[in-house]
């Protein structure tokens, strides 16, 4: 499905380290860390061993706690929801665009407004089971989806009128902009996932950026066992994480930064071939960019099929011509453990729901070539009209 774009100097930069005897917590991570300062112009960024535990230490930061809610979407990957739980609070889920798959600002507004009412209206977007207590909303939570930002200044907005936090997942759009603001840098709190399909990799990684001290202080201690500023060695002030990113993923993601700009451009250069070749072929539907993101920053290509069309034969008759291909998302309120807990149905959130039935993911990133692209698009031409 994809390949990350590595050169010699990632390779020797990773080797130079094996050859101190830092491993972990050393020169590393702190220059990479201030690659991220300087990149997105916040004062903190804090290198952490995943884009979910940078999502759980945000959780954290914003104080929530047991039995407190938080308004996120459905379409996206489940470690924007699994944060949430993981500290026993509730996500509660709005519907998605229906061009972008990102959040709908507008009934995150309704949501917004229902729930703190605390009464009757709130009922229609609380979970049929699983909350309880005197449950409070405290944050929303947007994700960036498929390196296109999410509409936030509306989102924002009502947070600020309801003092609100916001915690903007931009785990998949590290190099995206909405209206000339860097992707990440919008809300209280933004996160990066470096996954080996992500426009940069450090195999397995995360950073968090914000300019809040004393979230940013206390994550720091969190990711390190809860070792606090003036704590020795085995001692600990808070309850904390094994959520460290080692030196060699760090030496890897200081040489991916300096090459971000080359990065971008290469996936943006594959997008544009997709985009002037799936234009010939009925039935598809290409990403479409929102008048609000100035740039987007290309980290899967998900295209869409007229409902007419069966996405999961198509996916299968890829397969058999060699060409790997995977349905993207699956709703988080569908999953399995999701429908346990909280009794979600089939029809609860119909236009994720139908993203969810005709989206494909099919194969993209920045080292493939013209032709390849040409292959795939061929494949899926025939396939259409034999279909």
């Amino acid at each position: 499905m994809s390949s990350p774009d590595l050169t010699s100097a990632e390779r020797e930069a990773v080797a130079q380290v094996m050859l101190t005897p830092n491993l972990s917590m050393g020169p590393q991570i702190q220059t990479f860390e201030e690659s991220f300062r300087q990149y997105t112009g916040l004062k903190y960024a804090i290198g952490v061993n995943s884009g979910t535990a940078g999502l759980h230490l945000c959780i954290h930061a914003a104080g929530i706690k047991d039995g407190d809610l938080v308004i996120t979407t459905p379409f996206s990957f489940v470690a924007s929801s699994n944060v949430i739980l993981f500290e026993r609070a509730i996500p509660i889920f709005v519907d998605v665009d229906p061009l972008t798959g990102n959040i709908d600002p507008r009934q995150v507004n309704e949501a917004v407004e229902d729930l703190l009412t605390n009464g009757k209206a709130a009922q229609r977007w609380l979970p049929r089971t699983g909350v309880y207590g005197d449950a409070k909303l405290k944050a929303l939570l947007p994700v960036d989806v498929f390196g296109q930002p999410a509409d936030l200044d509306p989102i924002l907005e009502i947070a600020q009128k309801h003092d609100l936090k916001v915690i903007e997942d931009s785990c998949e759009a590290l190099g995206a902009e909405y209206h000339q603001r860097k992707a990440g840098t919008n809300c209280d709190y933004g996160v990066f996932a470096f996954y080996p399909n992500k426009q940069i990799t450090t195999g397995e990684g995360g950073v968090v950026v914000t300019n809040h001290e004393e979230g940013a202080k206390l994550m720091m201690a969190l990711r390190n066992q809860g070792r606090a500023p003036g704590d020795t060695w085995l001692q600990h002030t808070y309850m904390g994480y094994n959520y460290r990113l080692d030196e060699m993923s760090a030496a890897l993601g200081v040489i991916q930064m300096a090459r971000l700009d080359e990065l971008l451009q290469k996936r943006e250069n594959v997008a544009g071939w997709y985009a002037e070749r799936l234009a010939e072929i009925p039935g598809i539907e290409p990403p479409i960019i929102a008048p609000s993101t100035t740039r987007s920053s290309w980290f899967v290509y998900v295209i869409r099929f007229a409902r007419e069309i069966n996405r999961d034969r198509i996916a299968q008759a890829l397969d058999q011509e060699g060409i790997p291909a995977r349905p993207y998302f699956l709703p988080i309120h569908l999953q399995p453990y999701m429908v346990s807990r909280f009794e979600y149905k089939e029809g609860d959130f119909p236009v994720t729901e139908d993203l969810g039935k005709r989206g494909l993911a099919i194969p993209f990133s920045g080292v493939m070539t013209e032709s390849q692209v040409e292959v795939v698009c061929n494949t899926l031409h025939k396939i259409i009209l034999n279909a």
